[in-house]
């Protein structure tokens, strides 16, 4: 497999009525991808301003491999089960990376 990193974006919609649970299944699952799994190198997660419930993940991995062990680890699957009747609509968009930088 290639060893070129995965960067994708990732724009969901959740019904309104579950958003505050919704939130914190979110925000449990990226805490534990990025505590258990080496390949997951950035998980970031934002709402829109105006509507609240149309979020956006940006979502970096060291490679495919990584982002298909992701998809199969127990905290993702929890999650992906648990908010599959919160999200109204989901939209994977493949980009490729133009300046991405960190602080330590």
């Amino acid at each position: 497999m290639s060893r070129k990193p995965i960067v994708r974006m990732a724009e969901l919609e959740i019904d309104p009525d579950t958003l505050e649970t919704y939130r914190a299944l979110l925000t449990e699952e990226i805490e534990a991808s990025l505590a258990l799994e080496d390949g997951v190198l950035s998980l970031s997660a934002v709402s829109i301003r105006d509507s609240p419930n149309r979020i956006r993940i940006l979502e970096v991995y060291a490679d495919q491999e990584a982002y298909e062990a992701h998809l199969r680890t127990p905290h993702f699957l929890k999650y992906k089960n648990q908010t599959a009747q919160m999200v109204t609509s989901l939209t994977l968009v493949e980009v490729d990376p133009i300046a991405m930088r960190a602080k330590p």
